[in-house]
């Protein structure tokens, strides 16, 4: 995996591909007047803030931890996420009001060829480098680069969607269409927004680890059971790339305090080698102690609770 300190040379590089599509998609609309690709141009420059947004947080997340943030800074990813589908929505916004504006008041284009041609390197560009940062953010787990590499393919299929528009203009001269392609591509855009600002929100909320990864830990410690080992208060959360698995293991009471602490150890390895980036605690407990069962939910049960039945796990 990628050292998080080293992540910031790809929003670099993101940061270069959206200057030089945005100079190319503004070079392609002042040669057309294509409302278009006005549109594509809007959403280069987008994601040119967007890119440098994704510097600042990258570089915020790859602090260590200090006494003030003692889980690290990882959740600063979920702001720039969201900062981001905020723009996207901007954006989408923006397209839509000119593209109704073009099409009460329709403008002739003009060297649709040589604008097309432009269009078409700059989404090439996009595309290339979307596919290095979904490669990079999923091997690094960093949903900073993952909400780039989305926002620019995005930007890949509005584009090809609106060439494609652009190009039916040049075939059959009726301009209204370059402003209803245009429209379309701000639904999608804003779509787009709609699902990163959502999932920045899950983040923010603490949503628990993907089914399966949970699933995973169980099947860990049910492997222990035979040892006379029972489990409960099993809790999951994800910050950004980092993940934070606890839990509750119960052992007869009998056992050493070594014996204990090495079957704790051999559990907290096993789950860190199938969750990757988990920090997991455990908290040991004698299974025929009546307390032990009083901490099943989040907030500990009153005392004069009866204790739950040892069946349950």
């Amino acid at each position: 995996m990628i050292h998080r300190a080293r992540l910031t040379r790809f929003a670099w590089l993101s940061i270069a591909a959206a200057l030089s599509t945005m100079a190319l998609k503004s070079t392609a609309y002042l040669l057309t007047g294509s409302v278009g690709l006005l549109s594509d141009a809007l959403e280069s420059g987008v994601n040119l803030a967007a890119a440098i947004l994704a510097l600042i947080v990258l570089t915020v997340v790859a602090r260590p931890p200090d006494e003030e943030h003692a889980y690290g800074h990882e959740k600063a990813a979920y702001f720039s996420s969201g900062a981001e589908g905020a723009f996207i929505l901007i954006a989408a916004s923006v397209i839509a009001y000119k593209a109704a504006e073009r099409l009460i008041s329709p403008v002739p284009l003009q060297q649709l060829d040589l604008g097309l041609v432009i269009s078409v390197v700059a989404s090439i560009i996009n595309l290339i480098v979307a596919q290095v940062l979904k490669r990079v953010g999923h091997s690094a787990r960093s949903i900073v680069l993952e909400a780039d590499a989305r926002h620019l393919m995005t930007d890949v299929w509005s584009s090809g969607a609106i060439l494609v528009g652009v190009a039916l203009v040049a075939l059959t001269h009726w301009e209204p269409l370059d402003s209803l392609v245009a429209m379309g591509a701000a639904v999608g855009i804003a779509a787009a927004g709609i699902g990163l600002i959502r999932r920045s929100i899950f983040g923010l909320m603490d949503t628990g680890l993907p089914d399966e990864d949970v699933d995973t830990v169980r099947s860990i410690l049910a492997g222990f059971q035979p040892q006379g080992v029972r489990y409960h208060a099993l809790r999951t959360r994800q910050s950004g790339a980092r993940s934070f698995v606890s839990m509750h293991i119960q052992v007869p009471g009998g056992w050493s305090v070594q014996r204990g602490h090495d079957l704790l150890e051999t559990i907290e390895d096993q789950v860190r080698e199938v969750v990757p980036s988990a920090t997991v605690f455990t908290h040991i407990e004698p299974i025929e102690d009546p307390a032990s069962w009083k901490d099943q939910k989040l907030d500990r049960a009153d005392s004069s609770d009866p204790p739950q039945s040892k069946a349950t796990n």
